[in-house]
């Protein structure tokens, strides 16, 4: 059968996090037979989600293609990430989308993020699928959920055709699914869901010029880097002569390889048509949101609109006394160079030089220690500072971003939770008990004052608390949110920490580091007991005598340290403070190194 746009399907699974957007992928890969029968990959789960991060953190990070066939109909799938610190992921790859599967979990309901991705869908005029999934979970309310979904697509809806939106329900971990809450043993009507609720490309096969809006970048070492997008009009054909359009400029290149998805992988092709999803190298030069055009006229197509960053942090080369021990990539020119790659595929970030280091401007601090993890783990070695608001004049008003946060917890943790919120100047709009029980909050919150909210929240509820934020607005400052936390316990000297001056220290406060650790002058040790910083000598050794060995030494009884992931590390820095960042470590430290400067500074 001869491929038109006619049968080409371009769907999106959007939800909120934890919705089962991966899962259900998993599950349209496996019974479309994508993979052989004795195939890993019908063995495992979470296909989808192939960073390491992704697998440790229980989330989708970047957005990804593949594609299946089913009763010859090519339906390209665009899996996005369900956290709104990765929105940017979502607003880039819509683009190449004509419909959307929105995933609603039949216990949760519609969520923040699911309010947001639904609103960007509807703006792109995209067609509506629901899928209520897990209605198999004890607490289901599939009832409410629908009226729920209901209220949310009246809010947002931009045209009355909007509210006319198929339901089909789910359990996609067993990968069954069906037009009513008596499920098939397969996923067949999601098939032809995806056929029969979501529209063919609208897209110009006549056309003797192409266009391709440049939606996503990849790269291999064997042929370098991939431009991804839809085309919109024309065909694209190997060895083609194109232009890379961006703003007034006009770049003439040659398409060397042209791929189309088929599965996990790519598939090599002569020529593509309008309404398909492609990879193509040679154009190099084309960044996100640049248009591929052909022809004597090309055109360029209106380019991806996104939302503003909310937070920066600043990132540089590390200048402890410590430098340059555990890293491979450790100078500014490496860690410039680096970040510059980041800007190619992560259009949400954006970067300006900062002293010695530079500005990372992002959605959030997750986004944010993504991108410090991911370097760290490639053998970068830089110091961060704590993150920071990124403001914006609003009518001659400087103005800060705030959130609508959603918080559910068990209803012994409420006054806890409340309590946080209330030190935080959060404003409380809604507050409902769900049927598993619990309390759901909604308040509305500066983003400065999230900054180290999850953690404190995660530590008062026994790490039960489920929170999510979306950015909603802006509005003027009321004075900058100061974080309260005690002071830090300091090291006083170079060395090698020890069990008798630790056993001394713990008295003081929380300590972050184990014995035989090496130390400098000025790096945080610990949290203090008091609200002050405290100076101590955290490598004294016993003096021995010939009444004291140092065989005693097995009488100390060590507190267990507390050892902090690295978005603990970047909550608990104060402006004066920077994160030391390694492959092999994360140490907190003092700006100011020499005790005697420092507190001549705070004097000051």
């Amino acid at each position: 059968m001869t491929l038109n746009k006619n049968l080409i399907r371009n769907v999106a699974i959007i939800a909120h996090v934890d919705h089962g957007k991966t899962t259900l992928v998993d599950g349209l890969l496996k019974q479309s037979h994508t993979f052989r029968d004795n195939q890993a990959e019908m063995n495992q789960t979470l296909i989808m989600d192939s960073m390491d991060q992704e697998h440790e953190r229980g989330i989708t990070i970047t957005a990804k293609q593949t594609c299946v066939y089913y009763d010859g109909y090519k339906i390209n799938i665009i899996d996005t990430p369900g956290h709104a610190d990765f929105s940017g992921e979502v607003e880039r790859t819509l683009n190449m989308a004509d419909g959307v599967l929105l995933i609603v979990d039949a216990q949760e309901g519609p969520m923040p993020q699911t309010k947001f991705v639904l609103q960007k869908a509807l703006a792109l005029k995209l067609r509506p699928v629901v899928i209520i999934n897990k209605i198999d979970k004890p607490a289901a309310r599939i009832e409410e959920v629908k009226d729920e979904i209901e209220s949310l697509f009246l809010e947002l809806a931009t045209d009355e055709s909007q509210l006319n939106y198929p339901i089909y329900y789910a359990i996609a971990r067993e990968g069954k699914a069906g037009k009513t809450t008596d499920l098939d043993d397969n996923l067949n009507v999601i098939f032809e869901a995806i056929i029969n609720d979501i529209p063919a490309p609208n897209v110009d096969e006549s056309s003797d010029s192409a266009q391709l809006l440049v939606a996503a970048l990849a790269a291999d070492n064997y042929l370098g880097k991939y431009c991804i997008g839809k085309i919109f009009r024309g065909k694209l054909k190997k060895g083609q002569t194109v232009k890379i359009l961006r703003g007034d400029t006009a770049k003439t290149t040659r398409i060397e390889n042209l791929f189309i998805y088929k599965g996990l992988g790519k598939e090599e092709v002569s020529e593509a048509i309008a309404g398909d999803i492609v990879a193509m190298t040679g154009v190099s030069e084309a960044n996100i949101g640049d248009t591929i055009a052909s022809g004597d006229n090309p055109e360029a197509l209106p380019t991806i609109e996104l939302e503003p960053p909310t937070l920066s942090i600043y990132i540089g080369p590390n200048t402890s006394p410590l430098k340059g021990r555990e890293g491979d990539f450790t100078t500014s020119r490496q860690i410039a160079e680096r970040l510059e790659r980041e800007l190619e595929t992560n259009i949400a970030l954006k970067i300006e030089p900062d002293g010695l280091g530079y500005k990372v401007s992002g959605r959030g601090e997750l986004h944010l220690s993504v991108l410090i993890e991911t370097m760290r783990r490639e053998g970068y070695e830089l110091e961060a500072g704590r993150p920071e608001v990124v403001y914006r004049e609003i009518d001659g008003k400087k103005c800060e971003p705030i959130e609508s946060l959603t918080v559910e917890v068990a209803p012994e943790f409420v006054g806890a939770v409340s309590q946080e919120l209330g030190i935080r100047k959060a404003e409380l709009k809604s507050q409902e008990l769900t049927t598993t029980g619990s309390t759901r909050f909604v308040y509305e919150i500066s983003t400065a004052a999230l900054i180290g909210l999850r953690n404190n929240l995660l530590t008062a509820t026994k790490g039960t608390v489920i929170m999510s934020s979306i950015p909603c607005g802006y509005r003027p400052t009321e004075g900058r949110f100061k974080p309260e936390r005690n002071g830090a316990l300091v090291a006083f000297e170079d060395g090698v920490s020890t069990s008798y001056a630790l056993d001394a220290a713990q008295a003081r406060g929380v300590l972050f580091i184990p014995p035989q650790v090496p130390v400098y002058q000025g790096m945080i040790v610990g949290l203090s007991n008091r609200k002050e910083d405290i100076d101590i000598n955290i490598c004294k050794e016993k003096q021995l005598t010939n009444m004291r060995t140092h065989a005693s030494d097995g009488a100390i009884q060590l507190t267990p340290y507390t050892q902090l992931s690295l978005e603990q590390c970047l909550d608990f820095l104060l402006d004066d403070e920077l994160l030391e960042v390694t492959p092999k470590s994360l140490r907190l430290r003092k700006r100011q190194l020499d005790p005697i400067k420092r507190k001549r500074e705070n004097r000051n």
